[in-house]
C-alpha cells in the first residue's frame, strides 16, 4: 500500500528515528558563571559525581584533572558571555572534546531552575547524544578571528571621537562638514591640527586645502569663519588627540594580523601560482589595513574571495576569520545557508506550513553578506541584475537577504573545491533569464494545449 500524498506535492524528508539510549557514556555537564563552575560527571564514576570549582586558572586546572581522574572524554558546556573561554581552551588543550552548546538548547522543565541542576541537565542530555556543537574554527583561525574583532572594536571606539570632532566644529559654527566629504582625509586633518594649535585666519585655513577638494578656496574660508570658544577648541583637541590614538593603535594591531596571516598553513604558493592582479576599480577602503590583504587570503584558500562581486579585502577576511578554510563541517551549501539564518524556517504541521520566517541571529558572516548584496545592487554585474529583479519582485529587505544567500553558496563552492570564480555579465545574465521564461512559458502553454509561437514580423 503506497504512503499517503504530501500536500506539497513533495516527499517529506525523514529522519532515522534516535535510538534511545546512553550514546556518550563518559560526558559531563558543565554550568559557568562568573565565580562559580559546577560539573556533573556520571553518577558510577566518583562518591561526589557534582562538584563546584572556582574560575581562578588553578581551579580551572584541578576541574580538567579531575574530570580526567573520573574517565571523562566529552564535556559539554553553555555559552555564557565569555566566562566559557578559558575552561573551554584548558579543556581542550587536555585532549577533550568539548561541546559549546547554544542556551536555547538547555531549556529545562519550568520552576526546576539551580547550578545543581542545569550541569546534571546538561550531562543527561550530552550522555544521550541530543547536544549540538556550535561551529568554531581551527585554532589558528580564532586567533586571527580575535585580532579582527579588536581590530573592528578600534574602529568604532575611533569613529565616536570622529562624531566628538563634528560636535565641536558645529558648536563653533566652523561648518567644515559641508565642504568636506570626511573631515579626517588630508585636507581636513591639517585643518583640525593648525585650529588647535592656535590658527583662526579662515583664509589660511583654506590655503590647507588639496587640488582634488571639489570645494573652492573662497567657500572653505567662508565655512571656517567662526566662533572659535576656548572650551570647544579644548573638546575639539581632546577629541583629536584620541582619534590620532586609536589610529596608532589600529596600525599596531594591523602589525599583528599581518604576523598572524604569515602564521597560517599556506594551501598555494603565490610565487608558483601568481595572484591575478585585481580588475577591481575603487575598491580602496579607508578603514582597510595597511598592508595587502588579497596574498595572505589567497595564499590560506587557494582562491581570490576579493573577485566576488560586492567582496572587497576587508570583507573577505572577516569572512574568512568566522567560517575558517574547511568547509567539511558543512555538507551542502544549503547547511551552509541554513546556518548563516539566510534560509527560510518552516513550521510544519498537519503537511502546511504555519510559518516562514528568517531566524534572527547576530552572525558576522551574514551582515558583511547583507553589506555586500546591497553594495553589488547598484553594479552593473549578474549579481547586481539578480538584485534589481528580486527587489522589483519582492522589494529590497527581501532582494538583500536573496542576494546574501547567493553570495553565500558562491563562497562555499569557492572555498570548498578551490575553483576560480567566474564573474557573468548582466547582458548574459539576462539572456539566461529569458531563456528560462521562456521555458516556463512552453511548459504552462502545453499544459494548457496550446504551442507558443514567435510573432511573426509584420510586412512592410
Amino acid at each position: 500500500m503506497k504512503g499517503r500524498k504530501h500536500p506539497s506535492g513533495r516527499r517529506p524528508v525523514t529522519h532515522p528515528a534516535p535510538a534511545w539510549g546512553t550514546l556518550n557514556p563518559n560526558a559531563a555537564g558543565l554550568d559557568i558563571g562568573s565565580a562559580e563552575i559546577w560539573a556533573a560527571v556520571p553518577s558510577d564514576r566518583d562518591p561526589e559525581p557534582v562538584r563546584p570549582f572556582g574560575t581562578f586558572t588553578p581551579d580551572l586546572n584541578a576541574l580538567a584533572d579531575w574530570l580526567q581522574a573520573c574517565g571523562i572524554t566529552t564535556v559539554a558546556m553553555e555559552s555564557t558571555g565569555v566566562y566559557w573561554i578559558p575552561i573551554f581552551e584548558i579543556l581542550e588543550a587536555r585532549g577533550l572534546q568539548v561541546f559549546l552548546v547554544n542556551a536555547r538548547h538547555l531549556k529545562n522543565v519550568p520552576g526546576r531552575k539551580t547550578d545543581v541542576l542545569d550541569c546534571q541537565w546538561i550531562q543527561q542530555l550530552h550522555s544521550f547524544g541530543l547536544l549540538s556543537a556550535s561551529f568554531r574554527p581551527e585554532a589558528e583561525m580564532c586567533a586571527l578571528r580575535a585580532y579582527l574583532r579588536h581590530r573592528a572594536n578600534l574602529l568604532e571606539c575611533r569613529a565616536t571621537h570622529i562624531q566628538h570632532m563634528q560636535k565641536a566644529l558645529q558648536q563653533m559654527n566652523v561648518q567644515l562638514t559641508q565642504v568636506l566629504a570626511d573631515i579626517t582625509g588630508e585636507t581636513g586633518l591639517a585643518i583640525l591640527r593648525r585650529i588647535v594649535a592656535g590658527d583662526r585666519d579662515p583664509v589660511a585655513l583654506a590655503q590647507l586645502r588639496q587640488p582634488t577638494c571639489k570645494h573652492s578656496a573662497d567657500e572653505m574660508a567662508k565655512a571656517l569663519t567662526g566662533n572659535y570658544r576656548p572650551e570647544h577648541v579644548f573638546a575639539l583637541k581632546q577629541a583629536l588627540a584620541l582619534y590620532d590614538f586609536y589610529t596608532e593603535q589600529l596600525r599596531e594591531c594591523d602589525t599583528e594580523i599581518e604576523r598572524q596571516y604569515r602564521a597560517l598553513k599556506p594551501v598555494v604558493d603565490p610565487e608558483q601560482q601568481p595572484l591575478p592582479p585585481s580588475t577591481k576599480t575603487n575598491s580602496h577602503c579607508k578603514n582597510a589595513p595597511a598592508f595587502d590583504v588579497r596574498t595572505p587570503l589567497y595564499r590560506a584558500t587557494g582562491v581570490d574571495l576579493t573577485v566576488v562581486d560586492g567582496l572587497n579585502a576587508a570583507s573577505a577576511q572577516i569572512i574568512l576569520s568566522e567560517i575558517g578554510t574547511d568547509m567539511r563541517k558543512w555538507p551542502t551549501d544549503k547547511h551552509f545557508s541554513s546556518w548563516l539564518h539566510l534560509a527560510p524556517h518552516n513550521d510544519i504541521s498537519g503537511g502546511k506550513v504555519l510559518r516562514s520566517r528568517l531566524l534572527k541571529g547576530r552572525n558576522r558572516v551574514t551582515q558583511a553578506l547583507r553589506l555586500a548584496a546591497q553594495s553589488v545592487g547598484r553594479t552593473d554585474t549578474a549579481l547586481g541584475a539578480y538584485y534589481r529583479r528580486m527587489q522589483a519582485k519582492y522589494g529590497p529587505e527581501r532582494a538583500v537577504v536573496a542576494t546574501a544567500h547567493k553570495l553565500a553558496r558562491i563562497i562555499y563552492h569557492l572555498l570548498k573545491h578551490r575553483e576560480p570564480y567566474q564573474a557573468m555579465d548582466a547582458a548574459e545574465d539576462e539572456r539566461r533569464h529569458q531563456e528560462q521564461d521562456l521555458r516556463q512559458l512552453k511548459r504552462r502553454a502545453a499544459k494548457l494545449g496550446y504551442a507558443l509561437a514567435p510573432k511573426a514580423e509584420s510586412s512592410r
